[in-house]
């Protein structure tokens, strides 16, 4: 063939090519731009349901007293209520109101999706039930499709609700269900299954999605997360939360139950609460954990941690005494106790009975700030706690930097400094187990996919105080509760019980200072008390119609007291 032969054959076959590329890029441009809207409800009409896997995701399971598991988080396997309104023998309005009670929306939005034209798939609920797929089967109405689907489900309804969290669609283009709150956004990474539901349009995705079409799992590392969290406990606490909150109709109660010498959450949450199976009414602060996400000033339970601190550094003994007159001015600000009176000369024993103001200022100034300041650093009120659930935040403890004298005597009784709940019962467990910082947690145990079992560390945490310390102040804390919390009417017999309460102001952020009819009860305490298997941690926001925090969380605590005491047969020490 000749050379110019050849050059016009390669011009008239790019010549080709360029016209039917533009030729093709203006059909996109029609279809794509000018006839989008067309299409699209061309090719609605044609959606089918192709699903090519069902939903899956790792559980997350209760841990009870001897050993066993049960779910917390698991899959429901069930089915997808759907309609093909093209085989449809009855109206559109009739056939809704047949099906009224299985629907996901209203019987009016049932109508007007179903009465839409050229459409053979139409879904109306993707949670149906076995009992109840089998009462649409004996309806044998035609039109109706089951298809099996499966989803995320709790047994346990609020039980520990904002500890479990829940999953939610991802941002973007919503097609993946991931963790969104508590244990399944932070164990998101084993918990989660690429393979999921897939309902597909395949006219629409074989060419935009095509990628997503088959889903190849990437790893195998997902598996179930094994919690330390008692249902029997859990549930436990949740109405006794429950009762306390309605009773004073207090904003929010919240609590935590953990064994003080490992860090292990046997139970905690916050009321109220919601359903993690319907959450539709729930507001995104009942989604949150205030017990790990909210600082609060809790008052006179820090009073423990002071004079723990002044014992453990040789400034007090529990055979010293002050001078009480009922305040004491410091930088011109005068520091009260709660009554305003003075006791005279007043031992030690007593700032915890009588929850002195001026006591646990006196500690300070027999420490010296810098002393005092660096207990209350070691007790890493100010830190993250490390415990393994989401949204961690930092304690306010800035006052422990001012260089006036008055700063740190409000901190020696709980106001003045912020903290997590978590935070404070990490701190208080050191009075108890010895004088160490433990890890609070919840899981214990990841059992994988491949059969591979792995075990949880938590790191140990330092010594903040002597054995003899943490011995001493649970002496002087059983003494509060033997003789001092109302009247020693509560202790029991044969169990010894570590416990202080506190009553705090709550703190005005418009105007500053401090609200004078807005008060934060808290409660703590340890049993036995030379021996704890158990701290517990309680606290209640703007209680109506009572005091102080001795009104309001004794009879509580000791309901939970008196349960775990049973549950676990724990025996009697006195």
């Amino acid at each position: 063939m000749k050379r110019p032969q050849l050059l016009f054959r390669v011009r008239l076959l790019s010549a080709v090519i360029v016209v039917g590329a533009l030729f093709l890029l203006g059909r996109l441009y029609q279809i794509q731009i000018i006839n989008a809207e067309h299409y699209q409800e061309k090719a609605e009409s044609q959606y089918v349901h192709t699903k090519t896997d069902l939903y899956s995701r790792g559980s997350i399971l209760f841990t009870t007293r001897d050993g066993q598991t049960l779910s917390a988080a698991a899959i429901q396997s069930g089915y997808i209520l759907a309609v093909n309104p093209t085989h449809l023998t009855t109206s559109p309005e009739e056939f809704c109101d047949i099906f009224e009670k299985y629907l996901d929306d209203s019987v009016e939005k049932c109508q007007e999706r179903v009465a839409l034209p050229n459409r053979t798939y139409i879904e109306l609920a993707t949670r149906i039930t076995n009992e109840q797929s089998e009462e649409i089967q004996q309806l044998d109405i035609d039109g109706a499709l089951l298809y099996k689907n499966q989803w995320r489900y709790y047994p346990g309804e609020s039980l520990a609700a904002r500890s479990i969290g829940f999953i939610g669609y991802t941002d973007g283009d919503g097609s993946e269900l991931r963790g969104k709150y508590g244990l399944e956004r932070q164990y998101d990474n084993v918990l989660f299954e690429k393979r999921q539901v897939m309902s597909v349009n395949f006219f629409a995705e074989l060419f935009s999605n095509l990628g997503e079409i088959v889903y190849k799992k990437e790893d195998n590392s997902t598996g179930d997360i094994v919690t330390t969290l008692e249902p029997s406990v859990s549930r436990m606490l949740d109405s006794v939360l429950q009762e306390a909150n309605d009773k004073y109709e207090s904003n929010l109660t919240g609590a935590i139950i953990m064994r003080p010498h490992t860090g292990e959450i046997v139970a905690m949450n916050a009321v109220p609460g919601f359903d993690l199976n319907d959450r539709k009414d729930a507001t995104i602060d009942q989604f949150q954990n205030p017990l790990v996400e909210n600082v609060y000033e809790f008052g006179s339970t820090i009073k423990a941690l002071t004079v723990a601190a002044g014992l453990d550094s040789g400034a007090i003994t529990p055979y010293s005494t002050y001078y009480d007159s009922g305040s004491i001015v410091l930088d011109k600000f005068t520091i009260r106790n709660y009554d305003g009176k003075g006791r005279g000369t007043v031992p030690m024993q007593e700032i915890l009975n009588q929850s002195l103001n001026t006591g646990v200022s006196w500690i300070v100034t027999q420490m010296g700030k810098e002393k005092f300041r660096e207990y209350f650093l070691n007790y890493k009120l100010g830190s993250e706690s490390g415990i393994d659930l989401p949204n961690e935040s930092y304690g306010l403890i800035e006052n422990l930097n001012s260089p006036r004298d008055v700063e740190y005597a409000t901190v020696s009784f709980g106001q003045g400094i912020a903290m997590t709940p978590i935070a404070a019962t990490r701190a208080l467990a050191t009075l108890a187990n010895g004088g160490r910082l433990v890890t609070p947690h919840l899981v214990t145990s990841i059992e994988y996919d491949s059969g591979e079992s792995k075990e949880i560390r938590y790191p140990e945490g330092n010594q903040v105080l002597s054995e003899e310390t943490s011995e001493e102040i649970s002496r002087m804390l059983t003494t509060v509760v033997d003789d001092a919390l109302r009247g020693g009417t509560v202790a029991m017999p044969h169990h010894t019980i570590a416990a202080k309460t506190g009553t705090a102001q709550i703190p005005d952020p418009v105007n500053g200072g401090y609200y004078e009819d807005k008060f934060l009860h808290s409660f703590f305490g340890y049993f036995p008390a030379f021996e704890p298997e158990f701290i517990v941690f309680m606290y209640t926001v703007e209680p109506k119609g009572v005091g102080y925090a001795s009104e309001t969380l004794t009879e509580p605590f000791m309901d939970i007291a008196q349960f775990l005491i049973n549950y676990y047969s724990i025996p009697p020490d006195r």
